[in-house]
């Protein structure tokens, strides 16, 4: 049987666009956008007619017939309180969307919105799967010693549990059977823990480890300290703490293969802020180990930096004792959207349903 699939994935600069029959690519496109593209959109919502219209010139000019579709895959957005796995993207999941009470702005809130919208013309089903924001976490990992801040789940799903999976597929095990750390690798790095398939606690961007761009935790007081200096503004608050942190605001760039060339012609300060960068990382994984209780099968380091052996090479000097240190080396958001649709088409996992909190409680 076929299961054709169109997977939307929107970023903040471009559109990709795929078509797979069940987990097989038949055709894949990234149509980029110029910034004042997007200018004159003040809501993220507002793009949905831009970007529609671009999706059906794709589906037009490579001749995709709606009604040949099983379904429309979007990627997850920025919702909060989401479980892993896929949901229906129902009338009360797309308000969540543009609803920031709801969920945090961000360019990939669109998946769900332009999956329904397709969808909706071909009497299909619409899903998202593995949004940044699913997860399980328990009551006590949510707790932050500031009672008006709890903690999320936050960090990147998709490519970290179609990791997991897929490592549990290579052993001939269940992913439901394993434990396991998954570190994704990339501008930005995150961590999480899969006890018997649920992601009982990560550590993401801002909250753990420094990355290539992004800055990670430091001392909170200092942070209060440099944002009411009067040197930065919001704005540039905002940059250094994302864009324009970690390895960029040591180095001037967040390009890891520069950063080898670097250290291998002699600066010891870059090799000494690849190394913080390693330990860092490695600090995570030892804290979250403690959230399995040490009972860990295999740690993941996955992600496009997990390409670096010098990297990969000093993360598994400070945590080899831990558990065995298996990279998987790269990432398929497209893919990995695409296997979690047939998951759904094939029955093997049930559609998870939305419902926005307000109404779930009365």
């Amino acid at each position: 049987m076929s299961y054709l699939q169109l997977i939307i994935n929107p970023g903040s600069t471009s559109t990709k666009l795929a078509l797979y029959d069940g987990t097989q690519k038949v055709l894949q496109s990234s149509i980029e956008h110029k910034p004042e593209q997007l200018l004159g959109f003040e809501k993220i919502g507002d793009q949905v007619p831009f970007r529609l219209g671009l999706i059906r010139e794709f589906m037009k000019q490579n001749q995709i017939k709606g009604e040949e579709l099983a379904a429309v895959i979007g990627r997850g957005g920025l919702v909060f309180g989401l479980k892993t796995g896929g949901y229906e993207v129902n009338d009360e999941l797309c308000e969540a969307l543009v609803n920031h009470d709801y969920s945090q702005p961000h360019a990939s809130n669109l998946g769900g919105l332009l999956a329904r919208a397709i969808a909706e013309e071909f009497h299909i089903p619409a899903y998202i799967y593995d949004a940044v924001t699913s997860g399980e976490l328990s009551p006590v990992a949510e707790i932050t010693g500031m009672a008006d801040i709890r903690r999320r789940s936050f960090c990147h799903v998709l490519n970290s549990r179609a990791q997991a999976i897929r490592y549990a597929e290579s052993i001939g095990k269940k992913y439901e059977d394993l434990n396991l750390i998954v570190v994704h690798l990339g501008g930005g790095t995150s961590a999480s823990v899969h006890n018997h398939g649920s992601i009982v606690d990560s550590v993401g961007d801002d909250d753990g480890q420094f990355s290539p761009e992004r800055a990670g935790c430091f001392p909170s007081l200092e942070i209060v300290r440099l944002c009411f200096s009067g040197k930065y503004t919001k704005e540039e608050m905002d940059k250094k703490i994302r864009g324009k942190g970690g390895m960029y605001s040591h180095l001037g760039t967040s390009d890891c293969r520069e950063i080898e060339k670097m250290i291998q012609n002699g600066d010891k300060h870059a090799d000494l802020v690849f190394q913080a960068q390693a330990y860092q990382i490695s600090k995570t994984i030892g804290l979250l180990s403690i959230v399995l209780k040490g009972n860990c099968d295999a740690i993941i380091l996955t992600g496009g930096m997990a390409y670096s052996q010098m990297l990969t090479e000093r993360i598994k000097d400070y945590v080899g004792f831990l558990a065995p240190v298996i990279v998987m080396a790269g990432e398929n958001e497209m893919e990995a959207l695409a296997q979690g649709g047939l998951r759904i088409l094939t029955g093997q996992e049930q559609a998870n349903v939305y419902h926005l909190p307000e109404r779930k409680e009365s």
